[in-house]
């Protein structure tokens, strides 16, 4: 567990987040006599968007007795909440339809995992990155030779999240005849420990969680490149004045060391000491 602690801690991100402007809205956020802001505060809740199925960012867990989506960046969306002044109402839905129900308005805010690429920021609006991005695979104990290279992923039999960039990532050294794409990253796991698929392509500290939770699962590092990309989190496009607040919240927490501390306690729930 140490050695997992210690690569989660390498991935919290040194950069200076931008402080928060507190800047008028644009576009589709409310007029300035109205902001997006006061919006959220008079309605009394900040309404999240997220999967939770994906250890150690979101997942479900059982607290006293009560099943409750947990994961560093619920930990984060409460902080913004807490920032308001607000309740915090999570929505958890399927990952690739988070961004289509974010533009149609259902959420202030999305927080799942989410890397901006082009092609997404034509429809949201990002925050600065909370955290790095990293790449491993998943494999089957029994496999860990096996796949240590790119090359030794051609042709294999490998699943992703449906709507993710790890899907394309799996597409591209996989080949899309070999991608199993499925909504909820559980049910990838069971194909990877049945063997119908025989790789797993997911980010970095899902990887390491469920490695570490699950005695026939290992983390392989077989080369993927880094595309530096970060995480973040999605608003609605045109919504400055959100993007603006939220990056506030990120820079004071980042400075606080509260986001290093929101990880570690959230890979303790995810999985077990080994």
């Amino acid at each position: 567990m140490k050695k997992v602690v210690v690569l989660i801690l390498a991935l919290v991100m040194t950069m200076s987040l931008v402080a928060c402007g507190g800047g008028s809205s644009d576009g589709s956020a409310a007029a300035e006599s109205d902001s997006y802001i006061d919006q959220i505060k008079a309605k009394g809740e900040l309404v999240v968007g997220t999967s939770a199925d994906y250890p150690p960012y979101e997942f479900h867990t059982e607290i006293d007795g009560v099943d409750t989506i947990v994961g560093f960046d619920i930990s984060i969306a409460q902080a913004i909440a807490d920032d308001l002044g607000v309740e915090l109402k999570i929505v958890d839905m399927s990952f690739e339809n988070l961004l289509m129900s974010l533009s149609n308005g259902e959420f202030d805010m999305v927080i799942a995992g989410i890397e901006e690429n082009e092609e997404r920021a034509k429809t949201c609006d990002f925050s600065d990155p909370y955290l790095e991005s990293k790449n491993l695979i998943l494999v089957r104990k029994e496999d860990e030779s096996k796949y240590t290279t790119l090359d030794s992923l051609q042709g294999v039999k490998a699943g992703a999240q449906n709507g993710t960039i790890c899907y394309d990532r799996c597409v591209k050294y996989c080949g899309e005849e070999n991608t199993v794409g499925l909504a909820k990253v559980n049910d990838l796991v069971m194909e990877l420990n049945a063997g119908k698929v025989d790789v797993l392509f997911l980010d970095y500290m899902a990887v390491l969680a469920y490695a570490n939770g699950n005695d026939n699962l290992v983390a392989v590092d077989c080369g993927i490149p880094s595309d530096d990309l970060g995480y973040s989190i999605a608003v609605q496009k045109g919504n400055q004045e959100m993007v603006d607040y939220i990056n506030g919240v990120l820079t004071e927490l980042k400075d606080s060391g509260a986001i290093e501390q929101y990880i570690l306690d959230a890979t303790e729930l995810a999985g077990p000491e080994e």
